[in-house]
This record gives structure tokens, C-alpha cells and sequence, in this order.
């Protein structure tokens, strides 16, 4: 149960170092798609790292990055359809992700955060 909250009190930190700026008059979804695309990134590098990327490990990567998602204030049903755009398909269970793969998840998430599909 402690690794758990140790896990969680970690990702807590790394949103918060991670975020956007924030810019009172500028919604979210315009803040620099670099802010999200190196978020996307770095959240999905510690996952696989943390869950030696074994069976599974992308389901809860695409959970990190919808906590992200909503600690930045995206609502739930837009986060889950920015991740799966990102993300859908694009990993496999016992398979770290490869740097071209990440990139690939990255600029996409950083897209869709910013309305481009």
C-alpha cells in the first residue's frame, strides 16, 4: 500500500512540474503544444519505466496521462478522447516503448490537447 501512495505522491509532483504555464485569459488547449508534447513524454518514459513495461503497462499509462489531463482541468470525457488518440493501439504489453514510438504518442497527444486531430 506505501509503494502505491509513494507512486501517486510522485505523479503528483511530476504535474505539477509538468504543467503548462498558466495564462489567466488563455485557455489551456493554447498554451505551447511543446508544454504537452514533453509532459506526454516524460509521463510515459516513468510508467514503463516504473511497470518494467510487463502486461498491461499501457492501460496505465493512458490513466496517468488522463490524470494529467485532468489535473490540468481538461474534463474527463475530453481527456479519455485526446489519450486513446494519442495513445490507442499504439503500445504492447511486454514491449518498452522505443524512442520513435513515444515521439509518435507525444506529438499526437500534444495535438489533440490542442484540437488538432
Amino acid at each position: 500500500m506505501l509503494e502505491w501512495r509513494d507512486w501517486i505522491e510522485d505523479l503528483a509532483g511530476r504535474f505539477s512540474a509538468l504543467a503548462p504555464p498558466s495564462h489567466s485569459t488563455v485557455s489551456l488547449s493554447s498554451a505551447d503544444p511543446w508544454h504537452w508534447e514533453r509532459a506526454c513524454t516524460r509521463l510515459v518514459t516513468v510508467v514503463a519505466d516504473k511497470t518494467r513495461a510487463e502486461s498491461g503497462w499501457y492501460g496505465h499509462c493512458k490513466q496517468v496521462l488522463g490524470w494529467f489531463l485532468a489535473y490540468n482541468g481538461i474534463d474527463e470525457e475530453r481527456g479519455r478522447e485526446i489519450v486513446e488518440s494519442a495513445v490507442g493501439g499504439r503500445f504492447g504489453s511486454w514491449i518498452a516503448p522505443d524512442v520513435v514510438g513515444v515521439d509518435t504518442v507525444s506529438s499526437r497527444f500534444a495535438r489533440t490537447v490542442d484540437g488538432n486531430r
